[in-house]
């Protein structure tokens, strides 16, 4: 059961990937999913990991966990947001200039907007691979906690796999430009697909039956990176391109992972 919810939510890395290094979707819609995964996030880490966290480890512990996976998450992507900026983004153009994340740049994916230099530059792409295994870790893990317990994890597996989605697309893209070969793009997915994977089957088994109270901190560690995505990428991402409407879109995720977890 497991290793099928494993291969479930990381499939949509590959999906995603294989569509961003064939296709070029409107940046609206790009937004909206980015929303859409934000929506159903929210879900997750209010419902599946920080209340799990807090039921077995108390408020202090979960409050820390939280603390830990936010800084640790913001720290990192701060660094990546860095390497992904180009070397001379000091003297582009206003046209140019990557806004939002740019880890997250979008352009390489759309049709309707020419690729940054950050996207042709291939170090978003990667960038963004890097923060879809620092988050998607303790997220995968906590999903295979909750199969390991027999607590659902339906809405998890529902967040996680439309927010991996988007992300691959996105990443792919920018790789996409750089001109890698769609072989190897498809290959740096799959193996982050894999590893994803590997952290649900770790959840279920060797850690589903460890001390409720040291599994809080991971649990609650997931959460703070998750929070800290939204607040820092997906969010912000999705709002700058797709406007107002995408609060729809992020009600819709919300309802959709809800009613999972009620599941």
């Amino acid at each position: 059961m497991s290793l099928w919810f494993g291969v479930i939510a990381s499939s949509a890395l590959v999906l995603g990937a294989l569509i961003g290094v064939r296709f070029e979707l409107p940046k609206r819609l790009l937004a909206m999913l980015l929303a859409f995964a934000a929506g159903a996030l929210i879900t997750a880490l209010a419902f599946e990991l920080f209340e799990d966290a807090y039921e077995r480890g108390g408020i202090i512990r979960a409050a820390l966990g939280l603390m830990l996976g936010a800084v640790v998450f913001t720290v990192l992507s701060a660094l990546l947001d860095r390497w992904a900026q180009p070397g001379d983004a000091k003297q582009a153009t206003a046209a140019d200039e990557v806004q939002g994340s740019a880890k997250l740049d979008t352009d390489a994916a759309a049709s309707d907007k020419r690729p940054t230099s950050a996207s042709t530059s291939g170090a978003a792409g990667l960038a963004l691979l890097a923060a879809v295994t620092l988050d998607g870790v303790p997220e995968n893990m906590a999903l295979g906690i909750s199969l390991g317990e027999g607590t659902g994890g339906l809405a998890l597996l529902a967040a996680i796999f439309v927010s991996n989605f988007p992300e691959a697309l996105v990443g792919s893209a920018s790789m996409r430009s750089q001109g890698r070969s769609a072989g190897s793009i498809i290959g740096l997915w799959v193996a982050c697909a894999a590893l994803l994977v590997i952290a649900v089957v770790l959840g279920a088994g060797p850690l589903s039956g460890t001390d409720p109270e040291a599994i809080s901190i991971p649990l609650a560690f997931a959460a703070g990176a998750v929070i800290a995505s939204l607040a820092d990428t997906l969010m912000p991402e999705a709002y700058e391109h797709g406007g107002p409407a995408v609060a729809l879109s992020t009600a819709a995720g919300f309802v959709l992972a809800f009613v999972l977890s009620l599941a």
